[in-house]
């Protein structure tokens, strides 16, 4: 099958508009354009029931970012402790490069389907320091019958993608791993967004992450069988540390690892995202989210996209069965599409992960987007993945020692430290759900106070971390704890959610090297809280504790065994 990119362009200050070519350098066009680029070739042939390609785009140069930068004057606001809002609002005021308008505006004439404006930018998926999920993407369905109108919020979004260069998630980061926010050079990417349309919204059935390398297999599986996360609707749903599917393209039928049925239609995905086509309930420029909706499998059901994702319970006889074709509660599974594997897409999957290790010499992780009838699978992105490379073995015995505050065996990462002595911590018996954004915002002013005297620190939270629903974890975003060396998430009584990966979230976790402890309710292991309860508190605030330590912890992760420890110093 094709799978080129249908329609690529490139416009830049520096060479002008016209047909992007490979020798374009990643320095105009970003990480993310040059990794679509680059995987083209390898991509072809890919696919013999889908039609595998990659949506067509172009891109706006990191050379156009500079002269709306340095022509607007906009340097002092962008590098200064101005509020996001603020900031946003300065660059929709100013006014984009006159060289680029004629051929945005173009494009504005030429597509009329839903887009979406991504950031392409230098730092954002190198290995060593990515800056995955840091930025913003404005999807906008750009639809209307005047182009001018199109056009007005095309350079609306990509202002507002410019902007979160610079907003406090973004200089946190920067800050965190001894980046300048000022040295980043932006490309945007402008892309058609895979899907159909539904009545007044637009979504593809199927969004999904792939890596060929898992850092939490389930036997049998094994590390470099690799992972898949798969979502109805828009891919923000796994981007953002929501309910996902997740399974090994080596077991694509393996039962999940739930306890009871019951837990299983818990916890599996019952919203989605999708692009409204009506006219959105306010104008707001610089909000990320302003054209999308979030809906239940209700509406999914009403467009006919759940045949080939869900299984149907049965109450009568407490079972599930494959598909939508009788009557009861939809359950996303997946199964369909998975066990019948009528359409090769799992067998897809699997051959792409190889294709595109060996074309970037390296595991690798890959976004995607499908729609069925015809079957058509968007490529969205490749980026490397760091998998563990030195040696640290730890046995059984080594998580029962006499010292242990926790231990894990589902911990994620590799390698150990022996310089941490400050511990952030939500305190468990004042932990609620409905108290996590206020929690979110407290671990922010510990990780500012910790970053600004540059002491790595322990963060311990209970739920999902990350998540933007409060009612899974705690909604914080990676700049709001890039602080933390190492993270732990754990379960009690009052938040018994599943804990999972998060896409761009534990992209950087595992490439800045980040070490992840994973406490679910299942575990034989628990936390120390009482030795944790017994250090002095250096700063405390209504929901989170600060303590410091006289002597290191010490922090080992078996990246290969998943197994984890931190131990205490013996005083």
């Amino acid at each position: 099958m094709d799978a080129s990119i249908n329609d690529y362009r490139l416009i830049s200050l520096r060479r002008g508009p016209g047909k992007g070519l490979l020798t374009e350098g990643r320095e105009e066009i970003g990480g993310k354009a040059q990794g679509l680029l680059s995987i083209q070739e390898a991509l072809a042939g890919a696919g013999k029931t889908f039609t595998v390609d990659i949506p067509k785009m172009t891109v706006l140069g990191a050379s156009v970012f500079e002269a709306f930068m340095e022509r607007n004057q906009l340097w002092d606001t962008a590098l200064s402790d101005l509020p996001d809002e603020r900031i946003a609002h300065a660059f929709q005021k100013a006014d984009l490069p006159f060289e680029a308008l004629g051929e945005l505006r173009n494009l504005a004439t030429r597509w009329t389907t839903p887009l979406a404006v991504r950031s392409s930018s230098l730092l954002e998926d190198t290995t060593d320091m990515p800056f995955a999920g840091i930025y913003q993407t404005k999807m906008i369905p750009n639809n209307g019958h005047d182009p001018d109108v199109r056009f007005q919020k095309l350079v609306e979004a990509i202002k507002l993608v410019w902007a979160s260069t610079f907003f406090r998630v973004a200089k946190d980061y920067c800050q965190a791993t001894s980046l300048c926010a000022g040295d980043e050079k932006m490309a945007v990417i402008i892309q058609e967004i895979v899907g159909k349309t539904h009545a007044d919204r637009f979504y593809p059935e199927l969004s999904g992450v792939a890596r060929s390398f898992n850092y939490y297999p389930l036997k049998p599986a094994r590390p470099e069988d690799g992972v898949v996360s798969l979502a109805l609707g828009l891919g923000k749903t796994i981007v953002d540390g929501d309910k996902t599917w997740v399974y090994s393209p080596a077991y694509p039928s393996k039962p999940a690892p739930y306890k009871s049925l019951e837990e299983l239609i818990e916890q599996t995905q019952n919203e989605f995202w999708v692009v409204g086509l009506s006219k959105p309930t306010e104008y707001n420029p610089i909000k990320e989210t302003e054209f999308l909706q979030r809906l239940n499998l209700t509406t999914a059901e009403k467009d006919g996209t759940l045949a080939r994702l869900v299984s149907t319970y049965d109450p009568e006889s407490e079972r599930l069965s494959l598909g939508a074709g009788s009557r009861g509660p939809r359950v996303l599974n997946f199964a369909p599409l998975l066990t019948m594997n009528d359409t090769g897409f799992n067998d897809l999957i699997a051959d792409l992960l190889i294709r595109c290790e060996q074309k970037l010499g390296c595991p690798v992780e890959i976004e995607f987007a499908a729609t069925f009838d015809p079957h058509h699978f968007g490529f969205l992105q490749v980026r490397p993945m760091v998998v563990p490379s030195s040696i640290v073995e730890l046995t059984s015995s080594d998580l029962a020692q006499d010292n242990v505050l926790l231990a894990s065996e589902a911990a994620l990462g590799n390698g150990s430290t022996q310089d941490i002595t400050d511990i952030v911590y939500v305190i468990p018996e004042r932990f609620d759900l409905k108290h996590t954004r206020q929690i979110a915002g407290e671990l922010e002013q510990h990780n500012q106070r910790l970053m600004a005297e540059k002491r790595p620190y322990v963060l311990m939270v209970f739920g999902r971390l990350g998540t933007l629903d409060p009612w899974l974890g705690i909604p914080v975003t990676w700049g709001q704890v890039c602080g933390a060396k190492v993270i732990v998430e754990a379960t009690q009584s009052n938040v018994r959610v599943e804990l999972s990966q998060g896409s761009h979230y534990f992209h950087n976790i595992i490439n800045l090297g980040v070490l992840y402890f994973s406490m679910p309710t299942y575990s034989p292991y628990y936390i120390d809280w009482g030795w944790i309860e017994k250090q002095p508190a250096v700063h405390e605030s209504e929901f989170v504790r600060h303590v410091r330590l006289p002597a290191p912890l010490n922090v080992k992760v078996d990246g290969r065994s998943s197994r984890g420890v931190i131990t205490t110093p013996f005083l």
